[in-house]
């Protein structure tokens, strides 16, 4: 029968799976080649790929390129190569009466995090011990350019939480109204208040 091009071969309602065999015409001799090897290893040139089923699943390192878009100077990549999310064990360390947990959640996005994280807790004990939080599942970035400080807690101060530098532990600023000073929070601020820390939202660089 006559040859027939690729693009004119009509639609299957099956897909090959990689195992089929192809009769590929070299040199005038027939040989037979598998769907698998003919694909293998090789990169694809397309103007647009479109997946009706499944996922787009890339190696471990590899991502997405976008280097052929345009890009002011400084930058220093454009391969985005993770995302992810899920949930993470906070534990409230320090000036309490009990070391109470919970569960927050986290996406992270390349190298940037965002962690969030509620809690409600019992008995403050009044001491000056700095109040922290340890757990975050990103270990942060050891660059002053690195974290973003997250959403206030309230005791009867203003503070703002934030991730120490190349760990995991999350520490507060208090600043005090009555004087010009900045200092760790501790769990005296919050004696005689009500025990409330709630929606500490974090994001910082890995």
């Amino acid at each position: 029968m006559a040859d027939t091009k690729i693009s004119a071969l009509p639609a299957s309602t099956t897909p090959l799976g990689g195992t089929e065999v192809l009769p590929i015409v070299q040199s005038s001799a027939t040989k037979q080649v598998s769907v698998a090897n003919l694909t293998a290893g090789r990169a694809i040139s397309a103007t647009e790929l479109t997946l009706t089923t499944g996922n787009l699943i890339v190696a471990s390192g590899q991502g997405v390129d976008f280097s052929a878009t345009s890009h002011p100077a400084g930058m220093t990549s454009e391969l985005l190569s993770d995302y992810e999310e899920g949930t993470w064990t906070a534990t409230l360390a320090t000036g309490f009466a009990t070391t109470p947990t919970t569960t927050g959640k986290y996406t992270k996005v390349g190298r940037q995090v965002t962690i969030t994280c509620v809690f409600s807790f019992g008995v403050i004990v009044t001491n000056a011990a700095a109040i922290t939080i340890t757990g975050a599942p990103f270990t942060a970035a050891n660059a002053v350019d690195a974290v973003f400080s997250g959403q206030r807690v309230v005791f009867n101060s203003l503070n703002s939480p934030f991730i120490q530098l190349s760990g995991t532990t999350i520490s507060f600023l208090e600043v005090v109204p009555s004087s010009p000073t900045v200092n760790a929070l501790a769990s005296s601020s919050g004696a005689g208040n009500a025990p409330v820390l709630g929606n500490i939202t974090i994001t910082y660089f890995v």
